[in-house]
């Protein structure tokens, strides 16, 4: 991540460097904002990242409980995961 004070950021500067990486745009030390570059991001992608409901999708799905390959592979093949 890359930090830039405010009075020597430039919007041109902050695009380019977000590409990259993070940028954080600080005031008298203190973070007051921050760019990150979607260049390389499709529409979708754009969508998703910004869809509250998304997050709260995988928020609530990361609480599950996960299982190995080995038992999803006997799930699939319709044998008990036990």
């Amino acid at each position: 991540m890359k930090t830039l004070g405010i009075e020597q950021a430039t919007l041109d500067a902050c695009v380019r460097e977000s590409q990259g990486e993070r940028v954080v745009v600080t005031r008298d030390g203190r973070p007051v904002a921050i760019m990150v570059g979607v260049e390389d991001l499709d529409e979708d992608q754009l969508k998703l990242g910004a869809s509250d409901e998304f997050w709260q999708l995988i928020t609530t799905r990361r609480k599950q409980p996960t299982v190995s390959r080995a038992e999803l592979e006997r799930m699939a093949a319709g044998r008990d995961a036990t």
